[in-house]
């Protein structure tokens, strides 16, 4: 694989690292998420003549050999990887430049004062029941009360006859694609590939974040 490309990309994926405080110039305290930018390898350059649009395939972490399969070992052999990747996107771009396959993206795209929305996959809970889910209030908790975490009624009466669609229910929680919008980069660290994100991102630790610029 060759050297760093300063490219600049509308849209950059980094992992979650947790949330911690900063401060500003003025003392006060702002929440961030801190996002740890790993490096991300160009693996294909689709073009409008071959593909129809213009993109970059990007690849993130090496995996081992044995757990390598054959077609991605020879996909991405074209770029001097030996093995495949464990995590494979795709980022549409305006101008492609002089990028080449191989080439390391930097965190150069992003700097302070920055607007992005980011996208990542929830926590998942599995299993909920409404009160943990919708955070229905339940029923009493004493006094002879034999209704506790119940949903209660979930319809009317003779009309409609039915449970309207859409109504709360217990079932699977979490574990869905969120988009949060509207949140600025409190500070870019090229040194230490860190990004500080005001405010909550979506997922746990070590989840996958597509930060896009707006």
């Amino acid at each position: 694989m060759s050297s760093e490309n300063n490219l600049k990309l509308n849209s950059i994926y980094a992992f979650k690292e947790g949330m911690s405080t900063v401060f500003d110039e003025s003392g006060t305290a702002i929440p961030v998420t801190i996002l740890r930018y790993a490096p991300w390898y160009v693996s294909q350059v689709k073009t409008v003549d071959n593909d129809g649009y213009q993109a970059l395939q990007l690849a993130c972490e090496p995996r081992k050999q044995k757990n390598s399969n054959k077609p991605d070992m020879g996909h991405f052999k074209k770029m001097g990887q030996e093995t495949s990747f464990k995590f494979v996107r795709e980022v549409r771009v305006d101008n492609l430049g002089e990028v080449k396959l191989g080439d390391q993206l930097t965190l150069e795209s992003l700097i302070k004062g920055d607007v992005v929305k980011v996208t990542a996959k929830s926590k998942g809970h599995g299993f909920a029941g409404s009160v943990k889910r919708w955070g229905f209030a339940g029923g009493p908790a004493t006094h002879g009360s034999k209704f506790h975490r119940q949903p209660g009624s979930s319809g009317n009466r003779t009309w409609p006859g039915r449970v309207m669609p859409g109504k709360k229910f217990p079932g699977h929680w979490g574990d869905a694609t969120i988009t949060v919008k509207n949140l600025k980069i409190v500070d870019v660290n090229l040194d230490e590939n860190v990004v500080l994100v005001r405010g909550a991102v979506p997922g746990a630790r070590n989840t996958l974040v597509k930060l896009v610029k707006v």
